[in-house]
């Protein structure tokens, strides 16, 4: 059994779909859950000594955290338009109330001993980049990008067009570098990738190695599944005929993506000449729901 991957035992159903803790992953810091619910159904919690990100897979919902109420989401699911999303800092309580048939969320949570604003996230606040070229082309969305106010918290989401590769060349970030100007050159950061698929009967592979060969581990991930990356290179393939959808939640000794390319493979980017036009994937406008 790979101590990577976490298959999703989704059986459509309300509730908890997804999930992984700091403790299964056997790290310090990130913690994530997918929950569904139906309209009207509810869902609260509190956050205790955690900053907090949930993020709106697909749907509405009205999010209570004290005195202050917010209607998120338009988007019906993530191949129909961009994210809204709310952080939360420590120690806040909210509620969740679904307000269309079917909503979808994801959560990530990491411990802090610091205190940041409640802060609210839409389509226009996410920033679009076109990453890679020919194949290895991809659609990333920004959510809290790096210098995003708060404590550790990294998070974005990415599009892999059908028999497209993304996190390429393989590329680690898994030990801290700073230059004698104490620019950030590579940030030691743990890594959540939650899938989706277009289709359900989609799939992808994502394989997680070490340069050294002490890691080594190829997983097929297939829709609501979780794979947690420690360390190492880890790129991802999207099945031939079905686009990748993953979020990737981070944290670790920097709120920051400076990473290394594997040098075996980093040659392949001096030889893109083109980006696939398929992408964008998604695009501001496209939420109404």
């Amino acid at each position: 059994m790979s101590r990577l991957h976490f298959p999703s035992p989704d059986p459509g159903l309300p509730g908890i779909f997804a999930q992984v803790t700091a403790a299964q992953a056997g790290w310090d810091f990130l913690n994530m859950a997918a929950l569904r619910l139906a309209r009207g159904q509810g869902y609260h919690a509190e956050v205790g000594e955690h900053e907090n990100v949930t993020v709106i897979l697909g749907g509405r919902c009205r999010i209570t955290v004290g005195s202050l109420s917010y209607e998120l989401g338009r988007r019906p699911d993530v191949f129909s338009g961009m994210p809204y999303a709310i952080y939360l800092p420590r120690r806040s309580r909210f509620a969740i109330e679904a307000l269309s048939d079917s909503l979808e969320i994801a959560s990530c949570w990491v411990p802090t001993h610091r205190d940041y604003p409640l802060q609210v996230v839409g389509p226009p606040d996410c920033a679009v980049e076109i990453r890679g070229g020919g194949n290895a082309s991809r659609q990333i969305n920004s959510i809290l990008p790096p210098g995003f106010d708060c404590h550790r918290l990294v998070c974005v989401e990415v599009y892999t067009p059908s028999g497209n590769w993304s996190s390429y060349p393989p590329h680690k970030h898994d030990e801290h570098r700073q230059d004698e100007h104490g620019t950030v050159l590579e940030a030691d950061m743990e890594e959540i990738y939650f899938y989706k698929l277009s289709d359900p009967r989609g799939f992808a592979y994502q394989r997680v190695y070490t340069g050294d060969g002490r890691l080594d581990e190829l997983c097929l991930a297939r829709n609501h599944d979780i794979v947690v990356v420690p360390e190492g290179y880890h790129p991802v393939v999207s099945g031939h005929g079905y686009t990748t959808y993953y979020l990737n939640f981070l944290a670790g000794s920097a709120q920051s993506l400076a990473n290394s390319d594997d040098p075996t493979h980093a040659w392949v980017k001096a030889h893109w000449d083109q980006v696939d036009p398929r992408l964008p994937l998604v695009h501001v406008g496209m939420e109404a729901c």
